[in-house]
């Protein structure tokens, strides 16, 4: 499917240890190589010039073992099958290190969407539930939003089944708008989660988050919603960047101000913050997106896309922690050149597990039609990814191996457990 320097190779790569560790079955090993179904799709789009574009799409389902499939659908220029095919790799991993029962599936349009219309966007977001929807469903796979999809592009692809279907399926999409069926609370889900994590591991190891200092790579839904919660929590904010650029305040950002001038000016600039408390003390810096990652803070925050640390620039980490929200934002070889560098990495399928945890709340609560506060889904979350990051940073000391290894090792042994219950080579074999 993809070269031998290609994304999911890079990400399976990770997976011989963890399998010999456990020492799973040959069958766990064979199920688990390689996705269960790709399919791919050319989405046509009447533009509003008159002209005709088509989009190529992807929905890969990698193992459906544990439960229907979940996972977003993101719109990027750079989205191809070997990236899709990962993104849903890790998401099986991430719905069992949480324990929530879904496999994992993702979905991409190779498209740039800020070049698009409103319409031009609503046009291509129902050609894609068009595209797949015989291979999706809320008893088969739920799509949601991913890397430039919101709750209303969302609201289209659940509205465009809905026609298809000629009947209301809200447990179909999940990251709705509330009046289409979507859950309270799921919007700041992954950034309030990764923040759980943080504070878990913070009181895992006795350090006080008055005392820490962060950087947000990926000034996005998710590195918004985390700066803004993690700002209220008394952590201190010192950097902030997006696509455009980059800013940098040794006394601390507000993220809110700041949020709401990128919405409208898509852009981050120094001045914003001069309107706001946060300048009257001290002056902000525009820097590169390069100092950023390089910033001498507690707690390094990736948020963006994945690959950012790599070999070429592992060297310039010099932050105590590293808290991945994006996916895959560290590639395996750098991953044990920070372990080296003594750098704690909180991996992606734990820290930004939030997002599926609450989608998995709105999913059943579509599935029974009875929809809960806010506060309780928050409440919710909270208990089940806290208890279940507990046990991950437990097997880390108790094995001695860095959090991304026991966030594996306790996703694999669930995915594993439930594969090997339906008979491996050792049981047709009467051993």
């Amino acid at each position: 499917m993809a070269s031998h320097n290609s994304l999911l190779n890079d990400a399976q790569s990770r997976l011989t240890d963890i399998f010999d560790r456990l020492d799973v079955e040959d069958d766990v090993r064979h199920q688990f190589g390689q996705p269960d179904r790709i399919h791919q799709a050319a989405i046509p789009v009447r533009m509003d010039d008159g002209s005709l574009q088509t989009f190529p799409a992807w929905r890969v389902q990698y193992d459906q073992t544990r439960g229907p499939c979940k996972g977003g659908v993101r719109f990027h220029p750079d989205v191809d099958a070997d990236e899709v095919a990962t993104l849903s790799f890790w998401m099986v991993i991430k719905c069992a290190v949480v324990d929530i029962p879904f496999g994992g599936a993702k979905g991409g349009i190779q498209v740039d969407p800020k070049c698009l219309s409103r319409l031009e966007l609503e046009r291509l977001s129902r050609g894609y539930i068009r595209a797949f929807y015989d291979v999706i469903g809320p008893d088969r796979d739920i799509p949601a939003p991913d890397v430039n999809t919101n709750e209303t592009i969302m609201g289209w692809m659940a509205d465009e089944y809905a026609e298809i279907t000629r009947r209301k399926v809200p447990a179909i999409i999940t990251g709705k708008p509330i009046g289409l069926g979507g859950s309270q609370g799921r919007t700041a889900g992954t950034g309030r989660g990764a923040l759980h994590v943080l504070e878990a591991w913070a009181k895992h190891t006795d350090q006080r988050r008055e005392d820490m200092t962060v950087a947000v790579q990926g000034f996005g839904n998710a590195g918004y919603h985390f700066a803004r919660l993690a700002r209220e929590a008394g952590y201190r904010i010192v950097a902030l960047s997006d696509s455009q650029g980059a800013i940098y305040a040794d006394q601390g950002l507000d993220p809110e101000p700041i949020w709401q001038h990128k919405n409208e000016a898509r852009e981050l600039k120094g001045m914003v913050y001069c309107e706001s408390s946060v300048c009257e003390e001290s002056g902000v810096d525009q820097i590169s997106q390069e100092e950023l990652l390089a910033l001498d803070v507690d707690v390094l925050v990736l948020a963006a896309l994945e690959n950012v640390i790599t070999t070429d620039n592992v060297g310039d980490v010099r932050a105590g922690a590293i808290l991945e929200i994006a996916n895959g934002p560290v590639t395996a070889d750098a991953d044990q050149q920070l372990e080296k560098q003594g750098v704690t990495v909180l991996p992606d399928i734990l820290a930004n597990a939030g997002g599926v945890m609450v989608s998995y709340l709105e999913w059943v609560q579509n599935r029974t039609g009875d929809y809960w506060r806010e506060d309780y889904i928050n409440d919710r979350l909270e208990e089940q990814l806290v208890s279940q990051a507990q046990l991950c940073f437990e097997r880390a000391d108790k094995e001695e191996v860095g959090y991304r290894a026991a966030a594996y090792l306790q996703g694999i042994e669930r995915i594993a457990a439930t594969i090997e219950s339906c008979g491996t080579q050792r049981y047709f074999n009467g051993e």
